[in-house]
C-alpha cells in the first residue's frame, strides 16, 4: 500500500436545508509533506469539533479499492478527498481492517478506532439527499486513526500495516452493529473489549448501562 494523496480541508459553507453552515469536508488534495500531530493534520479546518477530530478521530482514511467500487457503483469518476478523507491509500479496503491495527507510515504511526457514520452534511456535501443511506448500505465507511507516533508524510509513502493482536473487530462488523437497534450485551461488550475511540466507547457505555437498568 502507498499514499496517492493527502489532503486538507477548507473552510467552506454548505447548504443544508433553510440552513447554511461552515464545514472542514471539503479536503483538497496537497503535493507537499504535510506534518500529522496527535489532533490531526496540520492545516486541515474542522468546524465541528463536537462530532469530528480529537485524539482518538485525528485521521480520517478512505481507500482506492473502495473508491473504485463507488466509481462502479455511481458511474463517475471520484476524486481523492471527495469523501473528506486525510489520506487515500491504495489497495486498500476499510471494511477488513480490525480495531487496533496499526498503519506504519515512515515515522508515523496509526491505529485503527472506528468506522466512520455517514451524516447529514456528507449528503450535502455530495448533493444527495438518499446519500446516507446509500453509504451505510455500502459498508465501505473508511476508518478513523488516533496518532501514536507522530511525523511526516507525503504522497507516494509506503504504508505497512500491522494487525491488532488482541481481542478485536472488524471495521465491518462494528459498523453494521452500529445500525442494530436491539444490541446484546454481548455485542457491546465486545466493542468495549477492543480499543475504540473514546466517543464511540462512550456511547457503547450508555447503551449497556440502558440494557442492564432494563433487566434490574
Amino acid at each position: 500500500m502507498k499514499i496517492i494523496s493527502i489532503n486538507l480541508g477548507i473552510e467552506k459553507e454548505i447548504q443544508m436545508g433553510n440552513s447554511v453552515d461552515r464545514t472542514g469536508i471539503y479536503k483538497l488534495p496537497v503535493q507537499n509533506a504535510v506534518r500529522v500531530t496527535g489532533i490531526g493534520l496540520e492545516g486541515d479546518f474542522i468546524e465541528s469539533k463536537k462530532h469530528h477530530g480529537g485524539p482518538d478521530q485525528a485521521v480520517y482514511i478512505y481507500g482506492a479499492a473502495d473508491y473504485a467500487w463507488w466509481e462502479k457503483e455511481l458511474g463517475v469518476k471520484i476524486h481523492p478527498g471527495t469523501f473528506g478523507e486525510n489520506i487515500t491509500i491504495s489497495g486498500l479496503e476499510s471494511g477488513s481492517f480490525n480495531i487496533g491495527d496499526i498503519l506504519t507510515i515512515g515515522d508515523v504511526t496509526l491505529e485503527v478506532t472506528m468506522p466512520r457514520i455517514p451524516c447529514w452534511t456528507f449528503a450535502a456535501r455530495m448533493e444527495d439527499p438518499a446519500w446516507v443511506k446509500k453509504f451505510r448500505q455500502a459498508e465501505r465507511p473508511g476508518f478513523y486513526c488516533r496518532v501514536k507516533r507522530e511525523g511526516v508524510i507525503k504522497a507516494g509513502d509506503a504504508v505497512a500495516l500491522e494487525n491488532f493482536q488482541g481481542e478485536t473487530i472488524s471495521i465491518q462488523q462494528l459498523y453494521q452493529d452500529y445500525y442494530e437497534k436491539n444490541k446484546t450485551e454481548e455485542m457491546l461488550r465486545r466493542h468495549l473489549n477492543a480499543p475504540v475511540a473514546i466517543r464511540w466507547r462512550k456511547r457503547m457505555e450508555d447503551e449497556l448501562a440502558k440494557i442492564a437498568g432494563q433487566s434490574a
